[in-house]
């Protein structure tokens, strides 16, 4: 019986051990496959295809109008609609191959579009900057710049409250004395101006 210290001993050791274990690259590849599908809001053959789709359906509509207006060459030329008709024509036809060549590697490609982490940034700075253009026609320009300002200041700056407000306030009140007492220029206003006789 051979001693357990001879080479050959060893290299059955080791052959053993290579047989039951699992390659450590391997499975650090698998995880961050699966931490990174876990990430992915949206890939890019998915954006590619509903983009397609809303420029296919914006040049249908541009088709449908145009074959109302007129899309024929008439007797004094071309109708209104005859050269849009062929733009959105065009338009369909570009949008429909985009759609065919998204669709044919939809399963295949898992290229990421943007990931969790991404997108909520992007929110971040989307979702008040809607707000303040609809406050814009309902509140007026210069209260809904005071609220974006403070808020913003406030929330993704980390300043106190004072010092955010005092900024909105101010950058408000010489904005509208700037564009309103000054330049007479009229922005959109709300019911605070109307109270103070703009």
């Amino acid at each position: 019986m051979l001693p357990l210290s001879t080479p050959f001993a060893t290299k059955r050791r080791r052959a053993a051990r290579g047989a039951h274990a699992t390659p450590v690259s391997l499975t650090q590849g698998g995880m961050e496959q699966n931490n990174q599908s876990d990430r992915t809001v949206a890939r890019v053959v998915t954006m590619d295809v509903v983009v397609a789709l809303i420029v296919l359906a914006i040049g249908a509509t541009v088709v449908y109008e145009s074959y109302q207006l007129g899309w024929k060459w008439g007797s004094d030329g071309p109708e209104a609609g005859y050269f849009p008709f062929y733009i959105g024509s065009l338009i369909c036809i570009s949008a429909a191959v985009v759609f065919v060549q998204s669709a044919s590697r939809f399963r295949s490609d898992a290229k990421v579009f943007v990931e969790r982490e991404q997108l909520k940034q992007v929110l971040i700075v989307l979702i008040p900057t809607v707000a303040y253009v609809v406050g814009v026609g309902l509140i007026g320009i210069y209260v809904s710049a005071l609220a974006f300002i403070a808020l913003f200041m406030r929330f993704i700056g980390k300043y106190s409250w004072l010092r955010s407000a005092l900024v909105g306030v101010g950058v408000s009140v010489v904005a509208f004395v700037l564009f309103e007492i000054w330049f007479k220029i009229p922005l959109p206003k709300g019911p605070v101006e109307a109270l103070l006789g703009y």
